[in-house]
């Protein structure tokens, strides 16, 4: 069965989409299939892939609210093992929709169960808000990746969402786990990056990626192509950074599954 991991904060900016699309491109270099659900109606994800209207048949709107089955609204990308749910605009409605309708927090849980099946990994893009959309993301996860930019402000989204996500295992997802804190943006000659990374790294320990993410002008520059920076600039430091993040999840997997035998 498939991971489903949400990529999450609830801070804008911090590299949220650009951490979906690099991570989901390498894993699916390394030979893994991987499954993108473009859940934040900006659509930066599905930007990114250079995804053509003409080529979407149906997007995450018409799946959460009925109108077709995840499987039918899966597009393939032209990289390996990537395929992508994309969205629109529209997916702001949703949020609305849910309101009024039962089981509300719980309905993309139930839309992924097919994906498990055929995908090694489901990553989920969420909006940087705090609403419906967010929450049955995270109910419908095992793991949240959360990306965080090296500033005191990103300390405040942090704490938002961890408080997020305890009310979510209480409410619909006791098994929620944390996959890791992954610095984003990361520049090493900045003091404020240091004071932040000490700051995260003291409270939250081996929740933290070892794996930092630089600030490096291919990650900017390759969503203008409609490319993952692997495929960009193989062989820039951004490109090298998500190879080694990737290692690293795959390593922690492989350490909790031998726990787990134990």
């Amino acid at each position: 069965m498939g991971k489903v991991i949400a990529v999450s904060n609830q801070k804008g900016g911090v590299g949220k989409s650009t951490t979906v699309v690099n991570l989901a491109a390498v894993l699916g270099k390394m030979g893994k299939k991987v499954l993108i659900v473009d859940f934040d109606p900006q659509g930066n994800t599905t930007t990114s892939f250079a995804i053509k209207k003409s080529r979407i048949r149906n997007t995450i709107y018409e799946v959460i609210t009925d109108e077709c089955d995840l499987l039918e609204s899966v597009t393939a990308t032209e990289f390996t093992g990537v395929s992508v749910v994309p969205t629109t605009q529209d997916l702001s409605g949703a949020a609305v929709k849910l309101i009024t309708q039962q089981n509300r927090a719980v309905r993309l849980r139930s839309k992924l169960d097919k994906a498990r099946e055929f995908y090694d990994y489901v990553f989920i893009d969420c909006p940087p808000t705090l609403d419906m959309l967010t929450i049955n993301a995270l109910a419908a996860a095992d793991s949240v990746l959360i990306p965080l930019q090296c500033e005191f402000l990103s300390l405040e989204g942090l704490v938002e969402l961890s408080d997020t996500i305890k009310r979510v295992r209480q409410a619909y997802n006791p098994g929620l786990e944390v996959e890791g804190i992954l610095f984003t943006m990361y520049v090493e000659r900045y003091k404020l990056t240091g004071q932040v990374t000490g700051q995260v790294r003291k409270k939250f320990g081996k929740l933290v990626f070892d794996t930092v993410i630089p600030r490096n002008v291919a990650i900017s520059e390759a969503p203008s192509y409609g490319e993952p920076v692997i495929y960009y600039d193989k062989k820039s430091k951004g490109a090298k950074a998500y190879e080694e993040l990737a290692k690293e999840m795959l390593k922690r997997e492989r350490k909790k599954k031998e726990k787990k035998k134990e």
